[in-house]
């Protein structure tokens, strides 16, 4: 082959990094913007948002489901409290059969006899009715811990979508970057030709041109796993994604944001309801102590028409019981001092998640306007590396590393962006806002006292006009 003074060998390798120049500002322009559309830029009208995402894991979310029916139960324990304050009819029947031998005459026959029982309880000294107001506190700290799960679900179809709109971002970057490799190992192999760089310029550009491509195998990777995520948050795979909206809005400061928490938030509600019980607990372990009034009524008759009729009145209380009652108090009282504990400890864990919160939200917007300077700074690095390369100033390893300096500098930018919008939502979730309602979504909700209402006073189920109620909120329910 022959070969070209080293002159035009400048002028060739000039103009193929005046292409490998298009390359790059491609990959500037659409890895780090336009590969990033889900947070800077228009989307497909028919595409996938946030909100509907959003949507979707809260209608689709197995875990809501299982706490909601947990919830469901606890509504019955009030029911089931509430029927201990009610009278309770009951009903006996029996046959027997006797067979006397020595008897003359013969004497054998089956006897019947049938009865009805009426028991009430007339007066406890208020243990039936504390017994009443823990089942309900029991059911409110519930609904608390129903927002909780509520908002871990959004928070983390949040986290998913996020995290696919910024793996996609670091695909289109990496194809980007393979394309520029190419391009250079091309402008390398051509300078080789013409005798203006060694063999190693080349085996330097085809190693980096292998790197890049196994740098998009991992990206690949990482987006597979982001896609899986998405779908188990949120229900299905994600289709075409469109960008993501203006975050909303959360404190004007970190105090704010604590005190909201203290507040709003659903653990700190909880505990507190949790505190009620155990107070609640402590009256219930008490009215044990005292006695009881019981009345009754019982009437039977049998096959011989010998009926039977009585009415009684029980008044009943222990004498002793072996320390158990009393055992009972102070573990009530105990158990009254650990909730306390606890209350405590959780205000001092929402405190130090909001803080955590608040400082990851700092450092996710400062790394992002860091960002913004090191990819100018490396673009212009960049491009002046490239012009001295066309004179022979400089070679084609210090040309990849300035590329390289620039992909990284734009692939920090989008997990910065990505990691900023994450950070609002967590911020929102350590305030106790991150619900359906705060959010907006203009969905219906799961009414959390349709079954409570329906059962609360323990109707009989279909025979009563709550019951009939109760069919109508089951049947609501199984359509959900």
């Amino acid at each position: 082959m022959s070969r070209v003074g080293p002159g035009a060998g400048k002028v060739l390798a000039h103009k193929i990094l005046e292409k490998v120049s298009v390359v790059i500002r491609n990959m500037v322009r659409f890895g780090v913007v336009l590969g990033f559309a889900a947070l800077v830029s228009g989307s497909p009208a028919r595409a996938e948002t946030l909100t509907d995402a959003l949507i979707s894991a809260y209608r689709n979310s197995g875990l809501l489901d299982q706490n909601r029916a947990l919830l469901r139960a606890a509504d019955e324990d009030v029911a089931q409290a509430i029927a201990g304050l009610r009278p309770v009819l009951s009903y006996v029947a029996g046959s027997d059969y006797s067979s006397v031998a020595d008897q003359v005459p013969f004497n054998d026959g089956v006897s019947s006899n049938y009865g009805l029982t009426l028991s009430f309880l007339i007066y406890d000294f208020g243990r039936s009715q504390f017994g009443v107001d823990i089942a309900k506190e029991n059911v409110l700290a519930l609904r608390e811990a129903l927002v909780g799960i509520e908002q871990s679900v959004l928070l983390r179809a949040v986290s998913a979508y996020v995290a696919v709109q910024r793996d996609i971002a670091i695909v289109d970057l990496r194809v980007n970057n393979l394309r520029l490799i190419t391009e250079e190992l091309r402008a390398a192999r051509d300078r080789f030709e013409v005798g203006e760089i060694t063999r190693t310029d080349v085996a330097q550009a085809e190693a980096r041109l292998a790197a890049a491509q196994s740098g998009l195998v991992v990206a690949r990777g990482d987006l597979a796993v982001s896609r899986e995520e998405y779908r188990a948050a949120v229900g299905n795979y994600p289709g075409v994604l469109a960008q993501l909206p203006t975050p909303p809005a959360t404190a004007s400061s970190k105090e704010a944001a604590v005190n909201v928490a203290r507040q709003r938030h659903p653990d700190i509600l909880q505990a507190q309801r949790n505190v009620t019980v155990s107070e609640l607990g402590i009256d219930y372990a008490n009215a044990a102590l005292r006695p009881s009034i019981t009345g009754s009524a019982n009437a039977g008759f049998d096959r011989d028409h010998d009926d039977s009729l009585s009415i009684g009145l029980t008044f009943s209380g222990p004498i002793y019981a072996g320390g158990g009652l009393a055992s009972l108090s102070r573990q009530a009282a105990a158990q009254r001092d650990a909730t306390r504990s606890v209350l405590r400890l959780t205000q001092i864990a929402v405190d130090q998640n909001v803080g955590n919160a608040w400082a990851q939200l700092d450092v996710a917007t400062a790394a992002l306007q860091s960002t913004e300077e090191q990819i100018r700074a490396a673009r212009v690095a960049f491009d002046g590396v490239r012009e001295e390369a066309a004179l022979g100033a400089r070679t084609t390893l210090d040309v990849l590393d300035a590329e390289q300096e620039l992909l990284d500098a734009s692939a920090n930018r989008i997990a910065a962006v990505s990691s900023r919008y994450t950070a609002i939502y967590n911020l929102l979730a350590a305030m106790g806002l991150l619900t359906v309602d705060h959010l907006g979504l203009g969905i219906p909700t799961y009414d959390v006292t349709a079954y409570y209402n329906a059962v609360k006073y323990a109707p009989s189920y279909g025979v009563s006009p709550q019951g009939e109620k109760l069919d109508r909120v089951l049947q609501g329910i199984g359509k959900n």
